[in-house]
């Protein structure tokens, strides 16, 4: 491995970075993407519980503000809930955009490394070429076995770009995934809370406020 390092130069050195960064920004979001980390399956039965037994005030609000995005999302809504079904959807609304934009945090620098890790490759190899081919200008014509030598460890670095950028072009498409997924899921739930809250609705929460 180290071998295959040596040979590439300089410039993978870059594309070592990029690789490192990757790994990085795929194993946070893994773990902070979880669903019951950002959207707590019984959270809304336990916040209309909550509601019905009149135990809902400012302390209430602010412990389900910091205890996951949903509850930041439904606190939002919970707290402008006096002023009338469109404020509790407008605030629930900006509280969303903040907490998808938090989602979507270091998405953009992976989708980067993705583009950017296979173009540093091709360029580690065209310093390659030029590098065999200004010796051979220098050193008189070369034959077959040392052309083909040179131009071997020219290619390490676009193998290399490439090893980095597939696995984060999927992970970075996996996750955008996953944050859709998450945004639905905190969406439906806003829907319902603001529908019930409103008296548009009925639901019976028991259930899952007690599981």
């Amino acid at each position: 491995m180290w071998e295959l390092v040596k040979a590439g130069g300089w410039m993978m050195l870059p594309i070592i970075l990029c690789s490192i960064t990757a790994a990085g920004i795929v194993a946070e979001r893994l773990w902070t993407l979880r669903i019951s980390r950002i959207s707590p399956p019984h959270l809304l039965g336990q916040v209309w519980r909550m509601i019905k037994d009149k135990q809902l005030n400012s302390q209430k609000l602010k412990e389900l503000r910091a205890s996951s995005p949903l509850g930041e999302v439904l606190a939002a809504g919970l707290a402008n809930s006096k002023h009338g079904r469109e404020i509790m959807k407008e605030c629930i609304e900006e509280a969303a955009s903040r907490v998808i934009h938090e989602l979507e945090r270091y998405l953009n620098a992976l989708g980067t490394i993705a583009a950017m890790a296979p173009l540093l490759g091709l360029l580690g190899t065209v310093f390659g070429m030029i590098e065999i081919f200004s010796g051979f200008m220098d050193n008189g014509m070369a034959n077959a076995p040392i052309l083909a030598s040179g131009i071997a460890k020219a290619l390490v670095t676009t193998a290399a770009g490439l090893i980095v950028a597939i696995p984060a072009v999927f992970f970075h498409r996996y996750l955008l995934r996953r944050v859709d997924e998450l945004v639905v899921a905190m969406e439906q739930e806003a829907i319902k809370l603001v529908e019930v809250v409103q008296g548009d609705r009925e639901v019976d929460f028991t259930a899952d406020a007690k599981a």
